[in-house]
């Protein structure tokens, strides 16, 4: 149980820690929100708003937009239930935009001029363009150039905003590299403009109607519904709806057109049989008329009416399968003789419902070829698609026409044969009476044809008559909302405001990421682990004291403070013989503050009392004397150097005595004792291995209550590890933000060698917002202080 408290206590204290890393830069968050904000302020300004509009319409089938068209089932002109999935590729196709754009004119726009941001206009424009160029010409040019209303009669004209302008009268031709304008005013809204300049703004056609196409959005909301969604946002809201508007009112008149052309196929294929047949009936009508004046004949003598009668069903049999046979016939022969891709009849009472299928998909898919070619060429690809499946349809029309053809002769044929037998026992009647039934049989199967005809040609004058668009409109295009749609103010704002906290926030993290530096107290405590950490001094600024006096109160003599209350725990505890108070003072590499470390402790030790001696035994570098000396100290407390011999002086002469290197200072009322380096020796590690050295710190051990020593850098050279033996604590000076995490291993890394002992570290340089609980709440305790806000 107590474990598990432990671990949750760790997780808690490194969360508020990752916290805390973030919001001790709450400053940069603030600054940065501000300028998102400030940006997206900037942006909504002067961002163009866009408006929505959206409509919606119901998809009919054939049956229920068109009562009369259930007429042509029949006759196979009939197009099927129709699928609002390809309904919504028809709805949004490239034809139908082109077609919009131009009843709209949406290629042109006239924009009036504004210091940032041009403004269309989109109703009532104060000008009017007349093109001379071909329409096919205009819808491919790309133009701009500018108009100064100047006067009611009169405006400039420039091919670019800051170009000397021309003057032109209204009505003039201008010419233009698109060819020649024709500019006129309108007088409803001219004066609202006056003296104000405008843009005229020419896109092709086919560019502006993909852009649209991309924006109108048509969608169907439910899986099995007939309902359609179409959805567009513009900057100005009557445009908007009139697209939308407009995109239906083409799609309908575009169905019903498609229709009007299939049944007036139709009509033509009927009257061309009906004006065939008609000669026929005339002809077999004169036969009848021509036999019974030549014969005298009144009257049709009743004697084989029992064979009549069994004939008779034979007959109409007969009649039927003829009908049949002729009009598959016919069919054959449209279909043979068709060159290109043309519409066909439908179906005109055959039986074979694989004829109807296939002239059906063919008509559509006919149809499509023609509506596609109004934007296209032969040799695009979907049109030799389609052509390539329109032959695979003829191929299979064909077929199935021969087919039929085939079977309903054997079907004739045979009906022949067995009216022949039964024609056997009628020709036993008089041959008048056999010729003249003839005729009269004939004359009975043409007249049931063309009256057959004439009632579909009337039915399909009915249901072109009656024909219905091929969707319901349920809500013409309205505005949802008078408010703009895009940009939103809120999404921006937030978006901005989560940007602007992103942007810190990354960078912190990336530079928390990539950061092998020590930075405190407790990241060194993480790295140094069972390793004492004594203390942080904080950083200083350029005009603070860089060495503690008596009776300081700074931030820098309170760390110190608590510096040397940790090392006097040290040298208590340690069980040694002797003080134990002789403490190295190092680094990983020059300027991480060893020697300013190791002066400061100096004073705070001597600050209570106590007997301090400072030995400056980095020979190699000495900065002891040059760090005095440039301090800011006051007059009286410059540092003498009475002694010419140092510790290398030391060293070398065997005749030198302790008190003759001792240079005693008074520094802001605290007196310290200090050994200087001494001249630089040409061989200063041999120089370090005399037992000399280890004379000299027993004998100053006993002398001082304190003994600090400013040695040279660890990982620099070998110095320090010559002497190590001779110290009872070495304190390894970390400066946050320079020293690398890795460096910190080598000391510890030596301690478990046993090269080192009574290893300790101290964080030098660390910032304000890095210090610990003693550094933010302890450091100028009971010190007054104004508050920011009353500086």
């Amino acid at each position: 149980m107590s474990l598990h408290t432990q671990n949750s206590s760790t997780d808690t204290s490194d969360l508020k820690e990752i916290i805390t890393s973030y919001t001790k830069h709450w400053k940069w968050f603030v600054l940065s929100g501000i300028l998102a904000l400030v940006m997206a302020f900037i942006y909504m300004r002067y961002a163009t708003p866009e408006y929505s509009a959206e409509a919606k319409i119901q998809i009919l089938d054939e049956k229920s937009s068109d009562a009369g068209l259930a007429l042509f089932e029949e006759l196979g002109v009939s197009g099927g239930k129709n699928q609002v999935e390809d309904e919504i590729q028809i709805i949004n196709s490239r034809s139908n935009v082109i077609e919009v754009v131009k009843q709209l004119g949406l290629n042109t726009k006239i924009m009036a001029i504004g210091n940032i941001i041009d403004r269309e206009i989109y109703n009532n424009p104060p000008i009017k363009l007349n093109f001379i160029s071909p329409d096919s010409i205009m819808n491919k040019q790309k133009l701009d150039f500018y108009v100064s209303l100047s006067s009611s009669t009169t405006f400039g004209y420039s091919d670019e905003e800051d170009q000397p302008i021309k003057v032109y009268a209204f009505g003039r031709n201008i010419p233009t590299p698109v060819g020649e304008i024709i500019i006129t005013p309108n007088v409803e809204n001219f004066e609202k403009y006056k003296n104000k300049k405008i843009k005229v703004e020419i896109r092709p056609i086919a560019s502006v109607a993909q852009a649209y196409q991309q924006k109108i959005n048509v969608t169907n909301p439910e899986e099995f519904s007939n309902i359609v969604n179409i959805y567009l946002k513009d900057p100005m809201r009557q445009k908007a709806t009139d697209i939308i508007n407009t995109l239906i009112d083409i799609y309908n008149k575009n169905a019903i057109s498609d229709r009007k052309i299939i049944a007036d196929r139709t009509s033509e294929f009927i009257n061309d049989r009906i004006a065939d047949i008609s000669l026929n009936l005339s002809s077999v009508d004169q036969s009848a008329q021509d036999l019974k004046t030549s014969k005298g004949l009144t009257d049709i003598s009743t004697e084989s009416n029992i064979n009549l009668n069994v004939g008779a069903a034979n007959r109409q049999e007969l009649a039927n399968y003829t009908t049949q046979l002729n009009i598959a016939a016919s069919m054959q022969d449209i279909v043979d003789q068709q060159d290109g891709f043309d519409v066909l009849p439908g179906n005109l009472g055959l039986n074979d419902p694989t004829i109807a299928t296939t002239t059906q998909q063919y008509n559509r898919l006919v149809l499509e070829r023609q509506r596609l070619l109004k934007s296209s060429t032969e040799k695009s690809p979907i049109i030799q698609n389609l052509d390539q499946e329109l032959r695979g349809l003829k191929r299979t029309m064909q077929s199935s026409l021969n087919s039929t053809v085939n079977n309903l002769g054997m079907q004739v044929n045979t009906l022949s044969g067995q009216q022949a037998i039964i024609n056997s026992k009628i020709y036993s009647a008089p041959g008048n009476e056999r010729a003249l039934r003839d005729i009269t049989r004939r004359q009975q199967t043409t007249e049931s044809l063309y009256l057959y005809l004439l009632q579909k040609r009337e039915e399909a004058q009915i249901a072109v008559a009656s024909q219905a668009p091929k969707s319901k409109v349920i809500d013409y295009a309205y505005n949802p909302s008078n408010l703009p749609v895009s940009p939103r103010s809120r999404i921006v704002y937030l978006a901005a405001l989560i940007l602007g906290m992103l942007v810190p926030f990354s960078l912190i993290y990336a530079n928390d990421l990539l950061d092998n530096k020590v930075h405190n107290m407790h990241s060194l405590e993480q790295i140094a682990i069972n390793t004492p950490v004594l203390g942080e001094i904080p950083k200083l600024s350029k005009t603070d004291e860089k060495m503690v006096i008596k009776e300081d109160r700074s931030v820098l003599a309170e760390a110190l403070r608590i510096l040397r209350t940790n090392l006097d725990y040290l040298i208590k505890t340690k069980k040694k013989t002797g003080k134990n108070n002789i403490v190295y003072v190092t680094s990983s590499v020059p300027g991480e503050g060893k020697t300013f470390l190791s002066t400061n402790l100096s004073m705070i030790l001597a600050s209570t009392n106590k007997k301090v001696l400072l030995i400056g035994a980095d020979i190699r570098n000495p900065k002891l004397y040059t760090f005095f000396m440039g301090s800011q100290i006051d007059k009286l407390s410059k540092p003498s150097r009475n002694k010419d011999a140092g510790l290398t002086e030391y060293l070398y002469d065997d005749n030198l005595q302790v008190k003759d290197i001792v240079n005693p200072m008074l520094v802001h009322h605290n007196t310290i004792d200090v050994v200087y380096s001494g001249r630089i020796p040409p061989n200063p590690a041999e120089l370090l291995m005399s037992d000399r050295l280890k004379h000299l710190m027993r004998e100053v051990s006993e002398m001082y209550d304190y003994v600090i020593v400013d040695t040279a850098p660890l990982m620099v050279v070998t110095d320090t590890l010559l002497i190590s033996d001779y110290a009872d604590h070495l304190i390894y000076v970390t400066r946050a933000g320079v020293t690398d995490k890795k460096a910190v291993q080598y000391p510890i890394k030596l301690r478990e060698e046993g090269k080192i002992k009574g290893l300790s570290f101290v964080v030098n340089d660390v910032k304000a917002s890095n210090l610990g609980y003693g550094g933010k709440y302890g450091y100028g305790y009971g010190k007054t202080q104004k508050k920011w806000w009353k500086l």
